[in-house]
């Protein structure tokens, strides 16, 4: 009997709010909204003299206690957030058994309202969109998904800002939700394919919701909107929407992306944080007006497919891509996908078109090597991604001693069908990068092949490869960037010493710029080297600075300045940097990984780890995600988790110093002293043949309050200039020692403070 009367309860408390009702300090004075989620009344708040809102839970909702109960822990942890562009929650509580909240009246109306009837100029719906995407991430950052984003739910006050309401009824992070797996929540034409399929939701369902508000600002009509709910949702589920400037002229290429990129359906490809897509608006406000008209002749090339017969020939078809990809790089007004995001289609059969919006590219260029003996037939065609027709193909039948030939004779006709001057110099950038001797250039590409893989194993070959390359020719400046870059990584992951492979390192990157000055890849490694080892920072950042100038979609360049403004603690243009590398290799793993050391590094451990768990969603087995899934979670005092995610690193990677100093460092910090012990013993024996990390061994030690044999390893770090100190004024592994004058006086011989 109970539960009914609770019901009756409950249904008479709906039936006596009306004008004039008193809900605790609350003066009814009318109803103003009524859905599926609830009720809204416009009330006078007695005590501080002011009109507010308040809103109840639908009555279905209230017969459950739990649901009750949820909703009000919810909707308290929503009360938390304070921001100019989230309707602030003042008080929740409840009235005769059905909960309600109270929250800031405001005056103005729904975007829907605001947005009926006229067109909005592009700088006032992205003036709107930054603002609610400020709002989106300030509840994302505290746990909170929204779930219900839609005009109706964006208000726009009387001094024109965007405000967010009903985050009352939003999942929290950490608490069950109202809704659970199975069920949906939101409103049809605006949830996102997960939701419609009753999967749950996170802050990347937000994302889709407001790119589908987005496309109704700018086309005046809902991108999936069918005849019946059913197929709506189909729609939303499988549907490509229509090009936004079917509907409008003059959108700006670059906001065709936003909202494309917004509306992705797999959430892992879509927008992984509003930030992110606050600052890619951003960035078209700040754009000259040219450049948000039409946006530059953009193209990926896919990994050419190898038909011989002799399958060991994939280095030499990946070679072939990767070379062209790094021709067309040089031309200036060419956007060029990077070579990681192109190869992620590699023996995929994904429909060009499908291709092209994951890349945001307007053309393809795919390929085909068969070689029998020292005859090669190649194919090439390049395809238009708006309709998947042909623009331009190519057959070449020759020997092998033409394939740079044949690499110069395909860049130039690309240059040639997208209609791009090639200046003289340009034109002899891009046929003057290789050497002419066949099996030097073979051994590049291998040596390029197994670098790629970043692992021990893959460095090693391919510093083999690369040292073949430059004995064949010693004027092959690319090989030499290459070996350059093999001793960066192979001392950055600690697998030698930082006083053997970075002086190495920086020899063969000197040596590539003797041969050729204006060799990006060779300025980048040296710079690389000059940040890690020399600690010669103003030197470090001309030296990217300019390499990023010879060559502005160099992917890996971009990558690096970053880590290099991480260290300077400048967080803010690290971000915009690692987007940048985005720019140019959408689908970068490591850069992805990057984002997640910066978050770390920024002490939002919750955002860093999402990061990380996508990344691992996509690859299982890469090794920069556990590793620095690991630094989190021991930062978050998850240590069994971190222990879990170290010991996969090195199985996954091989036992280098850096590996297994994060694990010891993890050990000691969880108080597993034994193991600490055990694996401190194991570092110290192989200091001759490999390197310690004394870094992490000064970690270890702070970690078990040994603050004066950690300053002994930190100076010995110092004098070796281990590669991870460069993270010293930023890196959360310190805190404990930060107050220490020694610590402030290593900072300032570093000339980090």
């Amino acid at each position: 009997m109970a539960p009914e009367n609770d019901s009756n309860d409950i249904t008479r408390s709906h039936v006596q709010l009306v004008h004039g009702n008193i809900i605790g300090h609350y003066r009814i004075i009318e109803k103003i909204g009524a859905g599926g989620m609830g009720e809204v009344y416009l009330a006078q708040d007695t005590k501080l003299d002011r009109k507010v809102a308040l809103k109840f839970l639908p009555l279905h909702m209230c017969q459950d206690a739990e649901c009750r109960a949820r909703f009000t822990r919810e909707a308290q942890a929503a009360a938390k957030l304070n921001h100019p562009s989230i309707v602030t929650i003042h008080e929740v509580s409840e009235f005769s058994g059905r909960p309600f909240f109270a929250m800031e009246n405001v005056e103005g109306q729904t975007l829907r309202d605001f947005g009926k009837g006229k067109e909005l100029p592009f700088s006032r719906i992205i003036e709107l969109a930054i603002q609610v995407c400020e709002g989106l991430a300030k509840a994302h950052t505290a746990g909170i998904v929204h779930r219900d984003i839609k005009p109706s739910n964006i208000l726009i006050d009387q001094d024109g800002r965007a405000k967010i309401v009903d985050f009352g009824l939003a999942s929290v992070h950490g608490s069950e939700h109202l809704t659970k797996t199975g069920s949906t929540l939101g409103t049809i034409g605006y949830m996102s394919p997960e939701l419609a399929r009753g999967e749950e939701a996170d802050a990347r369902s937000d994302l889709f919701s407001f790119g589908v508000v987005l496309y109704e600002l700018i086309a005046g009509r809902s991108p999936f909107k069918a005849e019946s709910e059913v197929a709506t949702i189909k729609n939303i589920v499988e549907s490509v929407p229509e090009p936004l400037a079917r509907y409008k002229n003059d959108v700006p290429d670059e906001l065709q992306h936003i909202v494309s990129k917004a509306l992705a359906k797999d959430k892992n490809l879509r927008y992984q944080h509003a930030d992110d897509l606050r600052t890619d608006l951003k960035r078209i406000v700040g754009a000259p007006k040219t450049d948000l008209a039409k946006r530059p002749p953009s193209i990926a090339v896919l990994p050419f497919i190898n038909l011989s017969t002799d399958k060991e020939q994939e280095y030499f078809c990946d070679g072939m891509a990767e070379e062209i990809i790094n021709a067309l790089t040089q031309v200036k007004g060419l956007h060029v996908v990077a070579r990681t995001s192109s190869f992620a289609f590699k023996d995929k059969h994904d429909d060009v078109r499908e291709i092209g919006r994951k890349l945001n590219v307007e053309t393809l260029l795919e390929g085909s090597v068969r070689q029998s003996g020292k005859r090669l037939r190649i194919t090439a065609q390049l395809v238009n991604v708006s309709d998947g027709f042909h623009l331009w193909s190519e057959t070449y039948d020759r020997t092998i001693e033409d394939i740079f030939f044949i690499q110069d004779d395909i860049s130039l006709s690309i240059a040639g069908q997208l209609k791009i001057t090639l200046l003289g110099k340009e034109r002899v950038a891009m046929a003057g990068r290789h050497s002419r001797d066949v099996d030097a250039y073979s051994s590049y590409l291998q040596g390029r092949y197994f670098w790629n893989k970043r692992t021990e194993v893959g460095f090693q070959k391919g510093l083999d490869h690369f040292q073949r390359a430059v004995e064949r020719d010693p004027t092959y400046a690319l090989a030499h960037a290459g070996i350059a870059d093999c001793f960066n990584l192979l001392g950055f992951y600690g697998v030698i010493s930082s006083m053997e492979a970075f002086p190495k390192a920086k020899s063969a990157a000197e040596r590539a710029l003797a041969i050729d000055d204006s060799l990006s890849e060779a300025l980048s490694s040296l710079a690389f080297a000059t940040m890690y080892h020399d600690w010669r920072w103003e030197e470090a950042e001309t030296e990217f600075k300019r390499a990023i100038t010879l060559s502005p979609g160099y992917a890996t360049c971009h990558h690096w300045y970053s880590e290099f403004l991480l260290c300077m603690g400048r967080m803010d243009e690290a971000m915009t940097e690692a987007n940048r590398a985005l720019e140019f290799d959408p689908l970068s793993l490591i850069i992805r990984a990057l984002r997640a050391l910066a978050l770390y590094f920024a002490l939002q451990y919750d955002e860093a780890e999402k990061q990380c768990k996508n990344i691992l969603d996509l690859d299982e087995n890469f090794v920069p995600a556990h590793l620095f899934l690991g630094m989190i979670y021991t930062a978050k005092s998850m240590f069994d988790e971190a222990i879990m995610e170290f010991r996969c690193a090195i199985s996954l990677f091989g036992r280098s110093s850096l590996m297994l100093g994060a694990l010891g460092h993890a050990y000691a910090i969880s108080g597993k002293q034994e193991e600490a012990n055990r694996l401190f013993n194991e570092l110290v024996h192989i200091s001759e043949p490999v390197c310690v990390p004394s870094c992490y061994i000064a970690a270890m030690h702070a970690d078990l309050g040994e603050n004066d044999k950690a300053f002994e390893w930190l100076t010995r770090a110092f004098e070796e200039h281990d590669a991870w100190l460069v993270f010293l004024r930023v890196d959360p592994m310190w805190q404990t020692l930060r107050s220490d004058p020694r610590f402030i006086d290593l900072l300032r011989k570093m000339k980090l403070e």
